[in-house]
């Protein structure tokens, strides 16, 4: 990785600021609170993995239309005096009661984008408290204490997070539990204004005081099922009572000389593995960021990579999936000999477009050099849109993401993970950790992964301005968003190969936003980057 200090603008659109710098520790969030929360718990002595849970609690208070008590988690967990990497896979499960016939006899032919039966088994608490549990220093109360504090007294509500929260308003008028818990005056809150959530401050105190029973076995339990149970749902009881994080070995492979980590399904992370091989037999360094060359490539590799993600990403407990066969290079050539260098294909598999994903991405690193990439979500903003009364908590939707086709191996059954969207990154060079990373955002993903690494690795990018770089997303069939800041006649090239282009759209909504942190191996300085497209920061110290 060719990585160089100094900022080149080669495009309109370049690095929004430096490179942030450390040589103890590091935090980087999509809030500058929630970073602050994670900088305290490593000035005082905490480790990376108490570091990222006091930033994620604290982003469900601060952001909370993208994670919070009632949605999944994922993280890749690096210790360094054991040099391990651990994979933890936070996702929750189906009701038992989930079948497809139950969906189709209510004359349903797929899945609600909203309601009570989108919504699957919260795995983000436990998935927090199992991380700090193994591996942290700090006891799960002391971690929780920045999100206590927010959700208690309040806190000014920064720009683009009320610009997203507003685009919820008419979601959350529509219940009076969801607005009671997040508008003020029927309206969401303008920048600066200070929100409070008492309801969720007195359940995160309840965490803090008994533990995570009290939301998996007892009266929070029991306030998701009544509330289930009042809108026709099928939660029970034993489907909170059963939960279980899942401890993973992560999945990998070599692009051009970097090992990239990703954890194996039921998330998408074999997606951008996928990606990097296919990418990985051109040579992408001679040709220009963002260029119609590149992008081409790009857009055809995303095309064949998902067509596998679609066919063959579920929970694992529940089918086999070829993962070895997915991610060897002789697979990758084989795509490339499809892919035509002229003309865009035809999708033969038709992913349909997931619009938006709510997300939080968090990433720490320590003195001792453990590292944490940690993402958490609601799936769509205020996932379901159902909270529960008199909790503040906002059920997911990720329900959603199964299918209703019994052929499919992603269909809903009782007890089963779906095919999940959120992914951890890690990058090692020769057996060493070099870096964290993360970019949100559904389906794009994969998408933002390939094209942060390939600006790193291909192009020689420093570490923001491979983060801020503008970024395109393929949405479905030929339809391809472009980033302001690709240029018109990149877009007038990609049109003559049969790309059908998109432009116009809100880019946070489109092409996510991301956190990294680099360790420099020559200097031992950590180095942070924080999307431009988010109001979040790094702070390292």
């Amino acid at each position: 990785m060719r990585f160089t200090y100094s900022r080149k603008r080669e495009w309109e659109n370049a690095a929004g600021r430096s490179v942030v710098m450390g040589a103890q520790g590091m935090a980087a969030s999509s809030q500058p609170l929630a970073t602050l929360s994670g900088h305290k718990i490593l000035a005082k002595g905490g480790n990376a993995i108490d570091a990222a849970v006091a930033m994620v609690s604290t982003l469900s208070i601060v952001e909370p239309y993208n994670v919070g008590l009632g949605g999944d988690a994922f993280a890749l967990i690096y210790l360094a005096k054991e040099k391990r990497l651990i994979g933890m896979n936070g996702s929750g499960r189906a009701p038992y009661g989930a079948t497809v016939e139950k969906y189709r006899e209510r004359g349903m032919s797929e899945i609600p984008e909203r309601g009570i039966l989108a919504a699957t088994v919260p795995g983000a608490l436990q998935g927090w408290a199992q991380a700090l549990e193994r591996y942290g220093t700090l006891k799960l109360a002391s971690v929780l204490r920045e999100a206590i504090h927010y959700a208690e007294d309040g806190f000014p509500v920064t720009e683009v997070i009320a610009g997203e929260w507003k685009e919820a308003e008419s979601l959350l008028r529509s219940s009076e539990p969801s607005s009671n818990a997040y508008l003020i005056n029927g309206k969401a809150p303008s920048p600066g204004q200070v929100f409070i959530n008492k309801d969720l401050s007195k359940v995160y105190q309840r965490i803090a005081r008994e533990g995570i029973k009290v939301f998996y076995e007892g009266d929070i339990c029991d306030a998701i099922v009544n509330t289930s149970n009042r809108l026709h749902g099928l939660f029970s009881q034993r489907d909170f009572k059963d939960h279980t994080t899942s401890w993973v070995d992560p999945i990998s492979t070599d692009y051009r000389g970097y090992t990239i980590y990703e954890l194996p399904p039921n998330g998408q992370g074999l997606t951008a593995l996928e990606m990097l091989n296919i990418l990985e037999g051109y040579d992408i360094g001679r040709l220009k960021p963002n260029s119609p060359e590149y992008l081409h490539l790009l857009i055809e590799t995303k095309k064949a990579a998902f067509e596998d993600r679609d066919r063959f990403i579920t929970d694992p407990d529940f089918e086999e999936i070829p993962i070895k066969p997915l991610l060897s290079k002789d697979y990758a050539q084989k795509i490339r000999d499809r892919i035509k260098i002229e003309n865009a294909s035809i999708p033969a598999w038709l992913t349909p477009y997931e619009g938006s994903s709510e997300t939080v991405y968090v990433t720490a690193v320590d003195k001792e050099r453990n590292a944490v990439s940690f993402i958490s979500s609601l799936f769509m903003a205020f996932g379901s849109g159902v909270v529960v009364d008199g909790t503040g908590i906002v059920l997911q939707n990720r329900g959603k993401s199964f299918s209703l086709n019994q052929e499919q191996r992603n269909r809903i059954e009782p007890h089963k993970r779906p095919m999940h969207t959120i992914i951890p990154g890690m990058v090692f060079k020769d057996g060493k950790f070099l870096m964290s990373f993360g970019v949100m955002g559904g389906d794009m993903q994969p998408q933002g992964h390939v094209q942060f690494l390939v600006n790193l690795i291909d192009f020689g990018m420093n570490l923001q301005e491979a983060m801020d770089a503008p970024r395109i997303r393929h949405l479905k069939g030929m339809e391809v968003y472009l980033e302001e800041g690709i240029s018109d006649e990149t877009a007038v090239v990609l049109s003559q190969k049969g790309h059908k282009i998109i432009r116009g759209l809100s880019p946070i909504n489109q092409v996510g936003g991301g956190q990294a942190i680099f360790l420099d191996p020559e200097q031992n300085v950590l180095l942070g980057a924080s999307d431009r497209r988010k109001d979040g920061c790094a702070i390292g110290y």
